[in-house]
């Protein structure tokens, strides 16, 4: 019983969806009837007038500034830590030891190799010396001067194991994270030390549209704001303008910004990058749904008032901007587009204009 009321259920359902659709369509169908009958008998179009207008190319972009350089700094060295010389938030520079890891065995290895090295040496000289006088063959001279060559790159490797147990910081930068201790044990490429962070130079990343990216070029220089520094002035320069578009098809650009004077720009935090372009020459614009189809077609419908008919146009687009449409050659300032209705025109079709 209760799979039989279901199933009726489902079918009042059904029918009911059905009934719902048929009467959208119904209102959809009326009221293209009603906007065709508005021409009396002639196909009703909508129209645009022909202008010249300045483009305005300005725009601006929020983003967030990134540090020039991070680093996530790994010892070389497996071994304990002895000493650390710095603290989250000190300042560092190239080359400046950050802490110490103890060097016993390297040190240890290392005074091996050099005394390796030494008793190679006295032996080549002594294969040298007997072989001027027959006593050894050119074969053992030659393996003598190998284990030379040998025991000297041993020797190259300990000496530069002994000076990475000084963990010395590879660029100028901020210590931002600490993640050991002195007594911690490190394993060598694998435990994470400091995390390095240089916030002198920033880097803005933004993304901009096609239209707004065709007018950008590296070396671009750009007025960067910051609401949190609303007095401030800072400057950028594009340094990077990605050769293809994300998946929301915009372009991701790069702009370096210059934070060495005061420092007080933050990584993490939001700016707005302000595009400003010289004053544009007047230029002809149309809406964009003139164009039959899409804006490739470089084909439009102008609207002949002698006899209230439409004829087609051949036309050269340009830029998009928004929801206009640069023309660089086909149409005439005065003249009038079609704006809508074209789906239903042809060359000398009767419109009337839908007001």
């Amino acid at each position: 019983m209760k799979r039989i009321i279901i199933a009726v259920l489902v079918i009042v359902a059904v029918v009911a969806g059905i009934a719902f659709i048929l009467g959208n369509n119904k209102k959809k169908n009326e009221a293209k009837t009603a906007f065709i009958a508005e021409g009396g008998g002639a196909v009703a179009v909508r129209i645009a007038t022909v202008e010249k207008k300045i483009v305005d190319l300005d725009f601006s972009v929020n983003g967030v500034f990134a540090p020039k350089q991070e680093l996530n700094f790994m010892a070389e060295n497996a071994g304990r830590v002895s000493k650390i010389y710095v603290k989250e938030g000190d300042r560092v520079s190239r080359g400046q030891v950050l802490a110490l890891i103890d060097a016993e065995i390297v040190n240890t290895d290392r005074e091996t190799a050099q005394a390796t090295l030494e008793n190679a040496i006295k032996d080549e000289a002594r294969y040298n010396s007997a072989f001027t006088t027959g006593g050894v063959t050119q074969q053992q001279l030659d393996n003598a001067k190998l284990t030379v060559r040998n025991a000297r790159l041993r020797l190259q490797s300990a000496t530069k194991r002994v000076s990475d147990a000084n963990l010395k910081s590879p660029i100028n930068a901020i210590v931002n994270k600490k993640y050991v201790e002195v007594g911690a044990f490190v394993n060598a490429q694998g435990t994470q030390m400091f995390e390095l962070v240089d916030v002198s130079r920033l880097k803005l990343k933004v993304t901009v549209n096609e239209s707004q990216v065709s007018n950008l070029k590296v070396g671009n220089m750009i007025n960067i704001k910051s609401s949190v520094f609303p007095t401030e002035k800072f400057n950028g320069k594009v340094t990077f303008i990605a050769a293809k578009a994300d998946a929301t098809l915009n372009f991701p650009i790069e702009i370096e910004v210059d934070n060495s004077a005061k420092n007080l720009l933050k990584a993490g935090m939001y700016g707005t990058a302000v595009f400003n372009f010289p004053k544009q020459t007047p230029t002809i614009l149309v809406p964009r749904t003139s164009f039959v189809g899409s804006v490739s077609s470089n084909q439009v419908f102008l609207y002949d008032k002698s006899n209230n008919t439409s004829k087609v146009r051949k036309v050269v687009s340009g830029r998009i901007l928004g929801d206009s449409v640069e023309i660089l050659d086909g149409l005439n300032e005065g003249e009038t587009v079609i704006t809508s209705g074209q789906i239903n025109l042809a060359e000398g079709t009767a419109v009337s204009i839908v007001k």
